[in-house]
Order: C-alpha cells, then sequence, then structure tokens
C-alpha cells in the first residue's frame, strides 16, 4: 500500500509517502513541505497548498492519502487555517478518486510511538526509527506527514475487517426480519 500523509497547515502543510503492508518494514519514498507565505492573501495560499499537493499525487501516484484530523485548540486562526488546507488535501484526493482517511493526532502518535501524548521529538525519533533513516525528517509536520502514513498503513486492515464486520452483521439483521 502506497499512502502519503498529509500534515496539514497554511504556513507548512508536511506531507510524506510511505509504502509497505502492516507487519513489514516501511519504506520511505519521498517527505517535504509545501510552504505558503505567511503574508499572502488567503486565496493564493490556498492554491499554492493545493498545487503542492497535486505535485506530489502526480508524482508518487498514492493508494490513499492520510490527513490529519482537525481537532479544536484555543488559537481559532491557527484550526481554521489548518482545516482549510486539511479540505485542500482532501478535495485533490477525491477529485482523483484516491480514498481518504483522516486520524486524530494521538491515534497517529500512539500508533508510531505506543503513546498518544507523544511530543514531536518521540515521533520523530520513532518515525527514523521505523522508516530507517539517518536523521529525523525536518521540520517536524515533514516528520508528522510520514507518521500519518505508518498509522495508516498498520491501522487500516484492522479498519477495514471491523467495517465488513459490521457489514455483515447490519446485512444478516436485515433478513431476520
Amino acid at each position: 500500500m502506497r499512502v502519503l500523509g498529509v500534515d496539514p497547515g497554511l504556513t507548512r502543510c508536511g506531507v510524506g509517502v510511505v509504502e509497505g503492508v502492516a507487519g513489514r518494514p516501511l519504506t520511505m519514498l519521498g517527505v517535504g513541505v509545501v510552504r505558503t507565505p505567511a503574508d499572502a492573501e488567503l486565496g493564493d495560499r490556498l492554491v499554492a497548498v493545493e498545487q503542492g499537493i497535486e505535485e506530489w499525487l502526480d508524482t508518487y501516484r498514492p493508494e490513499v492519502v492520510a490527513v490529519e484530523r482537525v481537532f479544536s485548540q484555543h488559537n481559532v486562526s491557527t484550526v481554521m487555517g489548518t482545516a482549510q488546507a486539511s479540505a485542500v488535501a482532501m478535495l485533490c484526493a477525491a477529485r482523483r478518486g484516491i480514498p481518504v482517511a483522516l486520524h486524530t493526532p494521538s491515534e497517529v502518535k500512539a500508533a508510531v510511538t505506543g503513546t498518544g501524548r507523544a511530543d514531536k521529538a518521540q515521533v520523530g525519533a520513532m518515525v527514523t526509527r521505523l522508516l530507517r533513516l539517518a536523521a529525523p525528517p525536518k521540520p517536524a509536520d515533514a516528520a508528522d506527514a510520514l507518521a500519518l502514513a505508518i498509522c495508516h498503513i498498520w491501522r487500516a486492515p484492522a479498519q477495514n475487517r471491523l467495517q465488513q464486520a459490521a457489514a455483515l452483521h447490519a446485512a444478516s439483521k436485515g433478513r431476520t426480519r
């Protein structure tokens, strides 16, 4: 499975592509950041994020795009920018028919470090170890994007089995009525 992880942000949108399957060593295919100038108009910044995401989709052709689920913070303007960048990433994937998976920050941290309360340094260190990299990807947004991709690769098989079981259960209930 090839996954593009997206850590959404208007100033720095982390992107990383990981390939592999659960239970086997994973491979990083690319990592980076789509940057926009903080003083640019909002519309121009969103277009720049779109162009950056489209370039990553063209280059790496992922099967799934894993995006960090936006959660409420105290700083509303930061949340708004993150949500807008997240929506752009989801739109780019949907336009191409690529499935989108949303993962919470604590879910991603728990998947790669074993605890949902890990700090950015711990996430970076585990991403480095799991992908056998020489050094943690910089900035942290890039490492977070790789962590999202890793989380999805590891969790997707279990999530798929749960969805299939729920669908079978619903179908069996429908037949007995």
